[in-house]
């Protein structure tokens, strides 16, 4: 199981802004906080009717506003245009002989979950066979069903898992599906609608962690019991065979085939950095020993391990971030002899790897641009070489081997994605061993980007720390209308890449587009991260502001045309920005935010973001968290830019609660906010194409109608 990120399904601000459920989220709010110390808990209530009455009444002031706006219309059709167009790349993932897609346009808003075959794929005009579409299945169920992924069994991958969110959810109901036959499974497997992880043991039998009903599931939501689930079995008699913790942010299963056997992987996550793992072997658990914060990966007859942490062993150490490989077996009996394939430094970092049957593809940051290397397993141990490889903008490696196939004829090929800030993407295949590669797709301009440039420039946060940002705008434009992005959490770098969204709607118009790489995102790595961790949280903050300054003493722009936006927790950080520094600037979209800091780890998954923030319910830490909390510190008088906050009523990861009081309190208190809620679209706001060019097409009216007075 994968506890993401805030961020993972919003995205910064391009095309690709992301996609409780009702089953889970609050319908009373949870209380430590007393009535008359918070008049408005009573919008934690999320299906509460006298909620969404407040929350409808908001909206349509909202869309009245800022649908009249000139560039509404225009800019909703372009972005509409651009997510439905047919010339994108197709996302693929191999399964034996097949590469499988799902795919969204204008004739399949919810999207078709169909295959083609590589040779198939490399042409200009590929045929796919659909294996399932979701329109018609949502017809048929009369269900707003929203795509969330397929697990399939291999080596024939015909018998899969698909997990189907209602109205975009992060819960979600998982049903057996035969893809030859393109049919559910009669008297299949199925799970009720709840936050679940599963995996294949084998034709008749799944390991499953989901809601089992009271004690089931952690402070956060998520499963902390798994089970053997037997076909044909009641689910309620399968048999446990793994807990958690109520405390533990959640459970997690993964099955390993690297090493032609099934490694079977228990995981308790005791927080969001931190985890104990265990191998299943029959009924037996043996518990892998390893740092907490460390990561392992089995690869065949070795592992790879990545500590957060620094690390010695035997008297040598490790900086957290480093990459390390060890024979699996030797390290299993206790041995502790590493290959390192990678150590950071002060400019570069490991963004990911990927693995072939006999390479493992490091993605590297230099300095927030992405470059790759590769390390070969041969008989005489490690070898390894730098990738020529496009650059300086972000590298995405997909490996191709199906660890399933004892021949497999695409063990060391791999697609590599090539994108910078006005470049469309570009899909390669590259094969381990040669900087040789084909290119198979290219996105097409999707904007006219004539005149654009992309800069990276260093701005100095309050502590002396040199934090790197780009800017995107028309060659050598000063004081041009400019929207500034950011996250800085979690460990989640801010790359390169082209945006349709932001070219389409921002750029391409005359506005100038900066993304801000600060402290506690990954683009240097764990030391990175927890610079701004906790009690340091506001360097984060800081680093935001000294790039607003940094944008200011250029000339790049002025405070009153200077605009914010973040999202989810990229909403925390303008939120709080925007309250310590209002007077920089001229206007701020908050979406998806936290923003009560003081209950955000009693609303749905808030609690597994602990490790991130602090508890709030122990004084020494409520003491730094009320320092920044945007909903304890916005006060009556305060002299602030224009406010748009977006959420959705089915995001049941962050509470819309958030942004819901916030607008009340600010409103009440007489400061200029526009709120907007969908009512379908989970943590990524929307739950299709025409939702998403929707709400997009708003936030970008509000900029415009702000920043251009």
């Amino acid at each position: 199981m994968t506890f993401h990120p805030l961020l993972r399904l919003a995205r910064p601000l391009g095309l690709w802004l992301g996609s409780a459920c009702i089953a889970m989220a609050q319908t009373t709010p949870p209380s430590n906080v007393p009535q008359a110390d918070d008049p408005y808990l009573w919008l934690e209530e999320v299906q509460g009717a006298r909620a969404l009455d407040w929350v409808r009444e908001r909206n349509a002031t909202s869309r009245a506003l800022l649908q009249a706006e000139p560039h509404f219309a225009p800019t909703r059709e372009r972005l509409r245009a651009i997510l439905d167009a047919k010339d994108r790349i197709p996302a693929v993932q191999r399964r034996g002989d097949w590469l499988y897609n799902f795919w969204r346009d204008d004739r399949n808003p919810r999207g078709l979950w169909r295959r083609t075959t590589l040779a198939e794929f490399a042409k200009p005009q590929a045929a796919w066979h659909t294996v399932l579409d979701l329109d018609a299945l949502a017809r048929s169920d009369n269900e707003n069903w929203v795509w969330h992924g397929a697990d399939c069994l291999g080596p024939t991958y015909q018998r899969c898992l698909l997990s189907l969110s209602r109205g975009g959810a992060d819960a979600s109901v998982i049903r057996e599906f035969d893809s030859v036959t393109g049919r559910f499974v009669a008297d299949g497997f199925v799970l009720p609608e709840a936050k679940s992880d599963i995996a294949w043991l084998d034709a008749d039998t799944l390991l499953v962690a989901t809601d089992f009903g009271p004690g089931s599931m952690t402070d956060s939501g998520y499963p902390r019991v798994v089970k053997r689930w037997q076909r044909g079995q009641p689910l309620a008699s399968a048999v446990t065979v793994f807990e958690g913790e109520k405390q533990d942010v959640g459970v997690g299963i993964s099955v390993d085939m690297s090493s032609g056997r099934p490694r079977v992987l228990l995981q308790r996550s005791l927080d969001f950095y931190r985890s104990r793992q265990w191998l299943l072997q029959g009924k037996r658990l043996l518990p892998l020993d390893k740092p907490e914060h460390a990561r392992l990966q089995f690869w065949g007859r070795h592992l790879l391990l990545q500590p957060r942490e620094d690390w010695t062993v035997d008297g040598r150490r490790h900086p957290g971030g480093s990459l390390l490989l060890a024979d699996a077996k030797a390290y299993l009996a206790g041995q502790r002899r590493f290959t390192v394939l990678f150590e950071p430094t002060p400019t570069r970092s490991l963004a990911g790897w990927a693995l072939t049957r006999d390479h493992v593809l490091l993605q590297l940051l230099d300095n927030v641009a992405g470059r790759l290397q590769e390390w070969r397993r041969g008989p005489r141990g490690f070898t390894h070489r730098d990738v020529a490889a496009p650059f300086p903008g972000q590298l995405s490696v997909q490996a191709l081997h199906d660890p399933w196939q004892r021949q497999d004829p695409l063990a060391e090929r791999y697609l590599l994605n090539y994108t910078d800030f006005l470049r469309p993407d570009t899909l390669f295949l590259g094969r381990s061993g040669s900087d040789e590669r084909s290119p198979l797709k290219a996105l097409p301009a999707q904007y006219d980007s004539t005149g654009l440039s992309a800069e990276q420039f260093f701005a100095t946060s309050r502590d002396g720390t040199r934090v790197p940002y780009f800017v995107v705008r028309r060659v050598g434009a000063t004081g041009a209308p400019t929207l500034l992005y950011g996250y800085g959490g979690f460990e989640v770098p801010l790359l390169p890449r082209y945006s349709p969204g932001v070219g389409s709607a921002w750029t391409s118009q005359g506005g100038t587009y900066v993304v801000a790489n600060i402290r506690g995102g990954g683009e240097f790595g764990p030391a990175w991260h927890r610079a701004a961790l906790l009690e340091n949280r506001q360097r984060a903050f800081d680093d935001f502001i000294a790039v607003a300054e940094d944008l200011i003493a250029r000339g790049i722009t002025t405070p009153q045309r200077l605009g914010l936006m973040g999202g989810s927790n990229g909403g925390l950080l303008v939120g709080a920005v925007m309250l310590q520094r209002p007077e920089l600037f001229g206007a701020v979209v908050c979406q998806v935010p936290l923003l009560d800091m003081k209950r955000y780890h009693l609303l749905l998954a808030g609690a597994s973001w602990m490790a991130e923030y602090g508890n709030p319910d122990l004084p020494e830490q409520w003491a730094f968290i009320s320092a920044y909390s945007p909903y304890q510190n916005v006060r009556p008088g305060m002299k602030l830019p224009p406010l748009l906050l977006t959420t959705s009523t089915r995001d049941d990861r962050v509470h819309p609660g958030h942004a819901r009081k916030m607008a009340a309190r600010m409103q009440a208190q007489g400061h200029d906010v526009q709120y907007y809620e969908n009512m379908e679209g989970g943590h990524g706001g929307a739950a299709d194409n025409a939702q998403r060019a929707d709400l997009l097409a708003l936030e970008y009216s509000f900029l415009w109608r702000v920043l251009s007075r």
